[in-house]
């Protein structure tokens, strides 16, 4: 059976060491799969499946050529699955029986190195969960491109655990397979990440110091989990891993995927892309390294007023100092990816090209060091350590390598001449035996005569003479031994031809092979400076950063934002930083915002499309920016630093987890209240608008005076319920304000303006004509509309007898959106409503809704409704 030939045994005996990955088979020129392997790899490469053997034999088998199997490699991996890459690792003609095959890597999401799939400006995280026994999550994590490391522990909090993962952006997941199944299915649903296993946790020696900060055992064993999977699946040095670092989720403004989803904080809403977004915004960056450094800020703002001070300081110096922090961008222009040829360095994979880069990159540091001592002369000795090593590195780098070397290391010309006396010697034997092939041909066209004579070269028989058949007769009798017949020519040799031959050739063979050898070497050497290198890369990152944000200051006109540390938000002209940008010039319209003792919440009304959104985005997207220590788009801002933001903004659906629009709005709400406090920021907009308007309206209420009373966190709260501006006459630090528009000539037109008060209407009927419905359909909605206004309000009428305790914010519940808004009076309720109706009236007044959980209330109102149609 062709399953049982050796080739196949030795290729089932590899596989079943990797069953959750392609097993690419080296096979001469090409990498084959076989069995399952081949029929799904065909279908996700679509490429053509064959078979192996014959009948009942035949199984099924597939390939690609090994000069082209990256790109196929890539698009597996994008597509979240791993690949064992089992190769060669004997020479055939020295094997005895089937060439000796292993894997020399595993190829996975999160430890790619190159591709595709890596992003110039993003960081590719690779993350391990530890789950130890008293609810103590432990979360590693590392990008293996620039060997940054970092651990964190969450007690018992799932929520945050899941939270952590998806912020990170991570790829893989590395877990151990005792984890429980429930946490991974949650896991799953709400982080794509592609799940790995790794049961060894034990640290390793060799890689002790880079835990050497870490002070618990539970933190170093979740990155030794991490550690033992890069090892196993890597196979080759790991040296450029840099110290592992111990962060704080408290120590950043906490956003969850929801919250910096709806804040376009990354990508658009929209696309899913960068444009559209803060980060398009913000990102003024001009090296790789410094774009994928203003994305982690962006997405971890810092809460240490005394560090984002420290950025903003800077900010400032940069933006005083145009010309030099012109010049300065310049030349970071020219600066290459140094964090992540570091990690092709210690990975050796880097080319001499790549290393040429290198140099050039670290060329540049005298002069970015003197721009900075004119720039923030305090901050030279922080970022420019080390020069002498830099140094040395750079000596090296110029001796060793050509200044345009080829991509390919096996091809040589990449060591300069002068470099090595042995190389240099062979250059030159297979430069002169050149020449003296060339001058050769020139001597044997003269001698014979033969105008057409050449001396050419193949790999099958070497350097030959060669003369067509038509000059054959005017070459002197046993002058060339006759080699090759041709069609057309006849090919001959000489014995001192063959002798030069093989010198040159000796000598070419030599060459490449000590050439080779000495770039290894230089890479080894180049190992040696990797701190230094990543220590600078980092430095260069934050200088392109706040250089960055010096640039979109100046160009924006925005300000230096001050910190308050009474809660006081204090913003004059507040702008939305992206929408700004995207219509035309002067026809934004600022806004203030103005919160403090008394006003630390504001219920939004106004007009649909007139910009109340855009108003709640623009207070958290400042703070964002100011947390990060970027100027803001303000004339004036003064905020409190804000721990956590949330936000439920626009309606979603998790129909793939059966979860409807309204239980998506419920679940995002529920988080914001359980885990926000009084200095955090909530943004919740048309909260209820998912139900009935009497559900809606309860729950809209119940939040607000939860929010108000127990949270008291700073919040915006957007509504079209214009019965709930009622509750400005009960709850002390709740103002109403709203969104201006006017009508003129039968339209409507949107001010775009907040000022305090109430709006009366919100205008859907004119933004149903914006959007060009039929007409047919506004002007029936118009004369329906006008109808239900000059109707006799269709209030639930309330019996007498319950009412004595009822207030008007309370009643206010039991009218239809578009009711006027009336102060209800005990002499005035009529008394016809229904018994049933009566006892349910009851349970709602005796209930204590200022101490019920958002989820409660949903409950008990869903009790009522029962018992309503009962």
């Amino acid at each position: 059976m062709a399953q049982n030939t050796p080739m196949m045994k030795q290729y089932l005996e590899i596989k079943a060491q990797h069953q959750d990955a392609f097993l690419f088979f080296r096979l001469g020129d090409f990498y084959e799969m076989f069995f399952d392997d081949a029929v799904k790899a065909a279908q996700e490469l679509e490429i053509t499946l064959t078979g192996r053997g014959q009948g009942e034999d035949r199984i099924p088998m597939c390939g690609v050529p090994y000069h082209s199997a990256e790109q196929y490699m890539t698009r597996l991996i994008e597509k979240g699955y791993k690949i064992a890459l089992c190769e060669q690792v004997e020479d055939p003609k020295h094997a005895k029986g089937v060439v000796k095959r292993e894997v020399v890597k595993l190829l996975t999401p999160g430890t790619m190195m190159n591709g595709n799939i890596i992003k110039e400006k993003e960081n590719n995280y690779l993350v391990a969960l530890t789950v130890f026994e008293d609810d103590c999550y432990g979360l590693a994590r590392t990008d293996l491109t620039t060997g940054e490391c970092a651990v964190t522990l969450i007690i018992d909090d799932i929520e945050e655990v899941i939270q952590d993962i998806a912020s990170s952006g991570a790829k893989e997941l590395v877990v151990s397979s005792s984890i429980k199944e429930p946490l991974i299915k949650q896991i799953e649903k709400k982080c794509s990440v592609t799940l790995s296993y790794e049961e060894e946790s034990e640290l390793v020696k060799e890689y002790e110091h880079l835990v050497a900060d870490l002070q618990s055992e539970k933190l170093i064993t979740s990155f030794s989990r991490l550690l033992q999977y890069l090892i196993r699946t890597q196979k080759r040095s790991l040296g450029h891993l840099q110290q592992v670092t111990f962060y704080q989720n408290d120590s950043f403004m906490k956003m969850d995927t929801h919250t910096k989803r709806n804040l376009e904080l990354t990508e658009s809403l929209r696309d899913k892309k960068k444009a559209g977004s803060l980060l398009s915004i913000v990102d003024q960056t001009v090296t790789a390294m410094g774009g994928r450094l203003v994305k982690n800020w962006i997405e971890r703002p810092l809460i240490n007023k005394k560090t984002i001070e420290e950025r903003l300081v800077l900010v400032t110096a940069f933006l005083d100092s145009y010309f030099e922090r012109e010049e300065l961008r310049d030349e970071l222009r020219q600066v290459y990816d140094v964090e992540r040829l570091a990690g092709r360095i210690a990975y050796g994979s880097v080319n001499a090209r790549e290393l040429v880069q290198l140099k050039r990159s670290l060329q540049k540091v005298p002069l970015l060091k003197s721009f900075i001592e004119k720039i923030a002369p305090q901050y030279v000795e922080r970022w420019f350590k080390n020069e002498d090593q830099i140094e040395q590195l750079i000596d090296l780098l110029e001796q060793s390598l050509v200044d345009d070397p080829p991509i390919s290391v096996t091809d040589g010309g990449m060591i300069r001449p002068g470099y090595h006396e042995e190389l240099d010697s062979y250059r030159d034997a297979s430069l002169n035996g050149k020449k003296w092939i060339a001058e050769l041909e020139q001597r044997e066209k003269l001698e014979t005569g033969v105008k057409s004579l050449k001396v050419g070269f193949n790999k099958v028989f070497g350097y030959y003479i060669e003369v067509t058949r038509a000059n054959l007769h005017l070459l002197p009798e046993g002058r060339y031994e006759r080699k090759q017949t041709l069609s057309n020519a006849e090919r001959f040799i000489t014995p001192e031809l063959k002798e030069k031959e093989a010198l040159i050739l000796n000598a070419e063979e030599k060459m490449e092979s000590l050439e080779y050898d000495l770039f290894v070497i230089v890479r080894e050497e180049a190992k040696q400076y990797l701190e230094h290198i990543q220590t600078l890369a980092h430095a260069i990152s934050e200088i392109d950063v706040l250089a960055g944000f010096a640039t979109v200051s100046e160009k924006r006109h925005y300000v230096r934002p001050l910190f308050s540390d009474d809660r006081k938000i204090e913003i004059v002209d507040g702008r939305h930083p992206v929408v700004e940008t995207v219509i035309e010039k002067g026809q934004y319209v600022a806004n203030d915002v103005h919160m403090h003792t008394g006003r630390e919440m504001l219920l939004i009304t106004g007009p649909n499309m007139a910009g109340k959104s855009t108003y709640m985005r623009q207070l958290a997207l400042l703070a964002v920016m100011a947390q990060i220590g970027c100027y803001v788009p303000a004339t004036v801002a003064k905020l409190p630093i804000f721990d956590q933001v949330f936000t439920r903004i626009g309606a979603a659906d998790d129909l793939a987890s059966g979860q409807s629009t309204f239980m998506v709005e419920m679940l995002e709400t529920r988080y914001a209240l359980t885990k926000a406090t009084e200095k955090s920021l909530i943004l919740l907009d048309e909260i209820g608008r998912g139900t009935s308007t009497y559900d809606g309206m309860a729950l809209a209420q119940a939040i607000i005076e939860y929010i108000h009373d127990t949270v008291r966190a700073k919040t915006l709260f957007s509504t079209h319920y214009h019965e709930l501006t009622q509750l400005d006459e009960t709850l002390v630090d709740l103002k109403n304000v709203h969104v201006s528009a006017v009508e003129e000539n039968g339209s409507v037109v949107f001010l775009h303006k907040v000022v305090d008060g109430q709006a009366d209407r919100s205008y859907g009927i004119y933004v149903a004509e914006l959007a060009e419905l039929p007409t047919e359909v506004t002007k029936r909605a118009e004369e329906l509309l006008t109808e239900f206004e000059q109707s006799t309000p269709t209030a639930v009428t309330i019996s007498s007898s319950v009412t004595e305790d009822v207030k008007p914010q309370q009643l206010s519940l039991f009218f239809e959106e578009h009711e006027p808004t009336a102060t209800v009076k005990e002499s005035t309720v009529h008394t016809t409503i229904a018994k049933q109706e009566e006892k349910v009236i009851k349970k709602l007044i005796k209930k204590d809704v200022l101490n019920m959980t958002p989820i409660e209330a949903l409950q008990f109102i869903n009790e009522l409704q029962r018992s309503l149609k009962e």
